[in-house]
Formats: structure tokens, C-alpha cells, sequence
């Protein structure tokens, strides 16, 4: 049995859907499959439910690839507002929290019932809970076995994502198609990930579990400051895992707890007007008491302010302004928010995301080598991506 279509996608999450329905809207025959029954589940869990579907400031340098040029076309083609405009036109109700960050009012479906509302207005068909079996490229493009039919397409878009929280139905696939048709992959690894400990810091993250402090996070030259958070096995929260996509195995990272006030001055003021209070007092007023009293333990910090020689001074400082940890490793793909690497974007054309060497076979979304910040970017990106390979699609 042979069906016949212009395009067939593989993959309904955020980029295969918006693709699929633009594509249809274009006046292609288009079919999207995917080899789960229930599609778009990271849509369904992102923002706690709420879909963190864009974020206002998106911007070329909130993502992070081998080539971090590669992203400007597609981001210049297709911005933030031409996406708040799709979600406006079905009233889908939206609010902005910091850092211009988007998340609907109600629930993440309103943005999976739009892709879906758009790819029906526009004759998509589907086939989900299809997986995909051999991909052969053909004269006329390419024949993708699934079950007992063979569709054939003049074009093949690859919207498979990453590797990140398999028990919704992350896989390799993508990466499988782009080495049988000689394109490179950058190693994946998990991003946007909980980071974990060992030996007394995993212990002392465990003592402090369900605590969170403002902290600015660095690993190398870049930073973050947002929310971190203790657990059982490590550290998580927006910094942690906004450092986590540029943290790579045996590096260090450097915490700075207090990065609103300078230790060594407020520990110099109290020296004058609180000479007989205990560090673990004054570190107190500044931080968590469960924490200044575990940071004092771990470094064996103790005594009167009056009492603390300059040298122990600075090393306090030392410690809440730049302490270096070194993490055991990640929580893995498992709770991995994105997948860093991919499909190697030098291989691919900026202009519509098409391979360079295999005519008709393109790839968008997570499955390239694009991870972007936390807050809606790498929403933005699949959008993007997607519309920048429908726009420019010759069939």
C-alpha cells in the first residue's frame, strides 16, 4: 500500500505540529506522523502545565550551538510577536511572568489545541502511533515504511526533539536518520538539568533539601542569577540548570550566595557595632539559618566577629561570594528539560533548515544542534526553525 504527499513529517511536538499546519496552509499535501498515540506531551508538562510558549526577549544569543550564528536567520524570519498574534487570534489567555517569559492562564492544551486547530484548517493528515520503519531515498525523494505502508514525499522534515525525558517518548531517531544520510551529530547531552553531588555535599544537600536562596550561578565566563534549590541529590532551580547546558563533566562551578552584599563589608560593620556576635548569627541575617549554620560546618567557620582574624575573613568571603563546587554529574535525560548537541547545523541551511547534502531532508526543532535558555526560547526556537523551513520549501 503507497500513500503520495508533498511532505511527511516525523514527529508531532511543538516544531512538527507548527511546521505541519503552516505547510498545509501553504498548499501542500502534508502528513505527520509520530510514533506515540498521545502526541505533544512536552508541550502538555512545560511551564507546570502552563506552556512557557515564547519569551518576549528572545534573541540569538539566548541560545547556545557549535555555530551560534546559525540561529539569526530563522530568529529574524519568524519573531516572539508573530506567535503571541497565532495565540491572540484563538483568544488563548496569557499572562508574562519575569523576565518576559509567556505561560497561558489556563492550561498548556490551549496551545496544543491551536497546532492541532491549524494543521486540520489546512488538510494535515496524521498517523499517530505509527513508528517509523526504513527510510530509502528515492528519484522523487523519499519512502518512509511505516507498518505495512509505504508513504512517499517529495520532502522529509525531521521533528523527532532530543533525547531528554524518554518516559514521554523520547528517542534517538532523529539522529539515526541524519547518519544514514551521512550528516554529523554533536554529541547530545543532557541540558537544563539538575545537577548532582557526592561524599559530604551530596549530605549536606540533603540536609538542606526543599530550601532555596537567590544565588548567582557562573561556570567559566558565564553566569546566571535566579533561584537555586537544595534536594536529596544535589542542586537544582533556574540558575543550576541554566549553568547546567554549559557545564561539561569535571568542571568546576562557583556559587556566590550573597550576590547583593559584600560579606567583607557587612562582617567589618559588625566587627564595629556587634564585636560579640557569633558568625553563624551574623551569616544568618543574610541567609537561611539551616544554611549559614551547614556552610560554617562544611568549612569550619566558628567564633566571635571580634575574634576572626583578617585572613579567615577574606575566606568566608571567599566562600559565599565564589565557592567552587564540582558536581558528580547530571540527573541525566531523565528530568532533562532539552537535549545540548544534535544534528550539526553546519551540515544544514540556516535559510530553511535543509540538508546540504541530501536535497529535501530537513530537520527543526530540538533535534538540532540549537539548546536554548530557560524561559520560552526553546519554544521559540521550534517555532521558528519550523516556519523558516515552510517558508522557503520549494516542492
Amino acid at each position: 500500500m503507497r500513500q503520495d504527499y508533498d511532505i511527511v513529517v516525523i514527529g508531532a511536538g511543538a516544531a512538527g505540529l507548527f511546521f505541519a499546519g503552516l505547510a498545509g496552509q501553504l498548499g501542500h499535501t502534508v502528513l505527520l506522523i509520530d510514533h506515540r498515540q498521545k502526541i505533544a506531551e512536552k508541550i502538555r508538562i512545560s511551564g507546570g502545565g502552563r506552556c512557557n510558549f515564547t519569551n518576549i526577549h528572545t534573541k540569538p544569543e539566548h541560545f547556545i550551538s557549535r555555530n551560534p550564528h546559525f540561529v539569526k536567520s530563522a530568529l529574524a524570519g519568524y519573531s516572539p510577536q508573530d506567535f503571541i498574534s497565532l495565540v491572540k487570534q484563538y483568544d488563548i489567555a496569557f499572562h508574562e511572568k519575569k523576565f518576559g517569559q509567556l505561560f497561558c492562564d489556563n492550561s498548556a492544551q490551549d496551545i496544543i489545541n491551536m497546532l492541532l486547530s491549524e494543521c486540520r484548517k489546512a488538510n494535515v493528515q496524521t498517523a499517530f502511533g505509527r513508528p517509523v520503519g526504513d527510510i530509502l531515498k528515492t528519484e522523487k525523494g523519499f519512502d518512509i515504511t511505516s507498518a505495512e505502508t509505504v508513504f512517499q514525499a517529495t520532502n522529509l522534515v525531521i521533528a523527532t526533539g532530543g533525547l531528554s525525558i524518554p518516559k514521554i517518548g523520547a528517542t534517538g531517531f532523529g539522529y539515526d536518520v541524519a547518519k544514514q544520510f551521512g550528516i554529523n551529530i554533536i554529541e547530545p547531552y543532557p541540558a537544563l538539568v539538575p545537577l548532582t553531588f557526592t561524599d559530604k555535599l551530596k549530605e549536606m544537600c540533603a540536609h538542606l533539601s526543599g530550601l532555596s536562596v537567590e544565588a548567582a550561578i557562573s561556570c567559566g565566563r558565564t553566569s546566571f542569577s535566579e533561584g537555586l534549590l537544595f534536594t536529596h541529590r544535589g542542586l537544582t532551580g533556574p540558575s543550576i540548570l541554566q549553568i547546567s547546558s554549559y557545564w561539561d563533566e569535571g568542571q568546576p562551578i562557583h556559587l556566590n550566595l550573597m550576590p547583593e552584599h559584600d560579606v567583607v563589608a557587612a562582617l567589618q560593620t559588625a566587627r564595629q557595632k556587634h564585636p560579640k556576635q557569633e558568625l553563624q548569627t551574623l551569616l544568618s541575617v543574610y541567609l537561611p539559618k539551616r544554611l549559614a549554620a551547614s556552610l560554617c560546618d562544611l568549612h569550619h567557620f566558628s567564633g566571635r566577629i571580634a575574634d576572626l582574624p583578617s585572613k579567615t575573613i577574606e575566606q568566608i568571603a571567599t566562600t559565599l561570594h565564589r565557592w567552587e563546587v564540582k558536581p558528580a554529574g547530571t540527573e541525566g535525560y531523565r528530568t532533562a528539560e532539552v537535549t545540548r548537541g544534535g544534528v550539526d547545523t553546519k551540515d544544514l541551511s540556516s535559510r530553511d533548515m535543509q540538508s546540504k547534502t541530501c536535497p529535501g531532508l530537513y530537520f527543526i526543532g530540538e533535534v538540532v544542534d540549537v539548546t536554548g535558555h530557560l524561559g520560552g526560547h526553546n519554544f521559540q526556537w521550534a517555532w521558528a526553525s519550523a516556519y523558516a523551513a515552510a517558508r522557503h520549501m520549494s516542492i
